[in-house]
């Protein structure tokens, strides 16, 4: 093959970028690879074989692998090391190439280097990528952001390596500037929300009911059998059924209970509050990640601060039953909060995002698929423009309909003391969202007397300010 024919250039050969190398030339696309570090270039070759793959040690050999106008993408932690990336191969670009960033970088970021580089004549293209290891080989939920026409360019590798569902190709053009690294935050800040309720789920039935791992393996394969169906779910039901090789235990249980986070969730929480667009259930996943790392501190608790014995007495296959669906109900409203914030996003961000387009790319490929996105994608073609999926009549009636699981399901927490964040934070999303009334009003009040904030009345136009306190 001619040096120069190779279509398209990752940058980073690490598993996640290494096996969407791999991926990209099974689909007949040349690929030419750069890593510093010369194990991991001769990986790539080592896997590639036959196919039409190259691997490079310097920036010099891999530019002049590319056929111009060249396409570069990037695997890369997110921060500082994209910047670097970008310093590193300026010198060697020229107007008209593409930068494509495939990391979790912070949208902001991605704004401002898109804008650094147009004045370059170079375009950048931010692109979520969400499925892990097995989905950057065999097909990945893409979610592709900035200049339409950089996208054209590169469409027709992302459309071949995505993964499908039916025949639709879980990628599509988002928006404009930062719109796909934005949407796959939340993305994110959803796969928060979802993995806490499922943990708080096995909480309830670890220490509450008692059971142990093989009845837990049953329980979630189950749950993954029918209206639960989805990626975590399925893991999770696996998880309780690895064993450990080297102390013949199940491994889940050999595991240290700190979970760390990279920032999507905190970004996602923090953007959120920026807007004013609450997703309480990931707020209390973000948290609760930020609790379980102060275990010295939770042991020390543990001795000096009673609580309730955490063991359930009650029906236990009532329960399972109710606690299922208080998850279903749990589930929509956290998706619902992710969406929320898209929705809201797009209008003050400029991105024009369908979330029908959203809906669809989630379906396959990446953390989040699940059969709920069926409906979540129906109840967006039914109304485009919906604010809120609990406003969606199927979706919404789903919820209502099941409120008494959550309520039950939150009741039996808090008597066993076993904490449920997740489901408090969506059954209190869902009651403040139904309520025609919410006691504002005294925190209007409040915030006049101490500031003279001033407040608004129901039955006058304009603000007013009252000397509440009596000489």
């Amino acid at each position: 093959m001619d040096s120069a024919r190779y279509d398209i250039g990752m940058v980073g050969l690490g598993v996640m970028g290494q096996n969407l190398v791999l991926n990209m030339a099974d689909h007949g696309f040349a690929v030419a690879g750069f890593d510093k570090d010369a194990a991991k270039a001769q990986a790539l070759r080592d896997a590639a074989g036959e196919r039409p793959v190259a691997a490079a040690t310097s920036l010099a050999e891999f530019i002049g692998l590319l056929r111009t106008p060249r396409a570069i993408m990037m695997l890369v932690p997110a921060g500082p090391p994209v910047d670097s990336v970008i310093h590193d191969l300026l010198p060697h670009l020229q107007a008209g190439d593409l930068i494509i960033d495939g990391g979790n970088s912070h949208y902001v970021d991605t704004d401002a280097r898109a804008r650094a580089l147009a004045a370059q004549g170079i375009a950048y293209l931010g692109v979520g990528v969400s499925g892990g290891e097995h989905g950057a080989r065999h097909g990945p939920s893409l979610m592709p952001g900035g200049s339409p026409a950089a996208y054209e360019r590169v469409r027709p590798v992302l459309q071949a390596v995505a993964a499908h569902v039916g025949d639709a190709p879980c990628v599509t053009y988002l928006g404009p500037g930062s719109a796909g690294h934005y949407v796959k935050m939340v993305h994110n800040g959803i796969e928060y929300a979802l993995m806490q309720l499922i943990a708080e789920s096995y909480d309830l039935l670890k220490r509450g009911l008692g059971l142990n791992d093989a009845e837990l393996t049953a329980v979630f394969a189950g749950w993954n059998a029918g209206e639960l169906n989805g990626y975590l779910m399925e893991i999770t039901a696996q998880i309780f059924a690895h064993v450990d090789q080297r102390t013949g235990k199940t491994l889940v249980d050999e595991i240290l209970d700190e979970a760390r986070q990279k920032g999507t969730g905190m970004w996602t929480s923090q953007d959120a509050m920026s807007l004013q667009a609450p997703v309480p259930t990931i707020d209390a996943a973000v948290a609760q990640r930020d609790l379980s790392g102060f275990k010295a501190e939770r042991e020390a608790a543990s001795h000096v601060l009673a609580g309730p014995a955490a063991r359930f007495t009650g029906d236990r296959d009532a329960f399972l039953a109710s606690l299922g669906d208080a998850l279903y109900a749990a589930t929509i409203v956290a998706y619902g909060q992710g969406m929320a914030l898209l929705h809201v996003a797009s209008q003050a961000r400029g991105y024009a995002l369908h979330l029908a387009d959203v809906a669809r790319i989630w379906r396959g490929g990446c953390i989040i698929r699940a059969a709920l996105l069926e409906r979540i994608l129906a109840a967006y073609d039914r109304q485009p423009d919906l604010p809120n999926l609990l406003l969606d009549p199927e979706l919404g009636a789903v919820v209502a309909g099941r409120q008494g699981d959550l309520r039950a399901v939150v009741t039996t927490g808090v008597a066993l003391g076993i904490p449920l964040p997740g489901f408090m934070s969506a059954l209190a999303y869902f009651d403040s969202y139904r309520s025609a009334w919410l006691p504002a009003n005294l925190i209007q009040a409040q915030r006049d007397y101490f500031g003279a904030h001033t407040y608004e009345r129901i039955d006058s136009q304009g603000v007013f300010h009252t000397q509440w306190e009596q000489e």
